[in-house]
């Protein structure tokens, strides 16, 4: 049984929020950013939120495939052994 993690913690969790912004140029659906700019959304800020959510959403996904034998590994164990101090629980 291999088990192994490479990262336990949220990724990007320590990354700071100064680091330097980039202009980038985006072709958008013109109704979709006619309907922001009249909502008043900075559409700077959404696109970077949205691009952050993918990046971590990606991010989860590379880390579950990569991870995926020991997580298999560890549901097998319990399925073999149950839980550990499973007998000790309150409820």
């Amino acid at each position: 049984m291999s088990m192994r993690v490479q990262y336990a913690h949220r990724p990007g969790a320590n990354m700071s929020r100064s680091t330097a912004r980039r202009p980038a140029n985006l072709t958008l659906d013109g109704d979709l950013l006619a309907q922001a700019r009249d909502l008043k959304i900075n559409v700077s800020r959404a696109a970077e939120e949205g691009i952050a959510r993918a990046n971590r959403a990606e991010q989860e996904r590379l880390w579950q495939i990569e991870n995926a034998e020991a997580i298999a590994d560890a549901n097998a164990f319990v399925d073999k052994r149950g839980l550990t101090l499973a007998k000790r629980r309150q409820f």
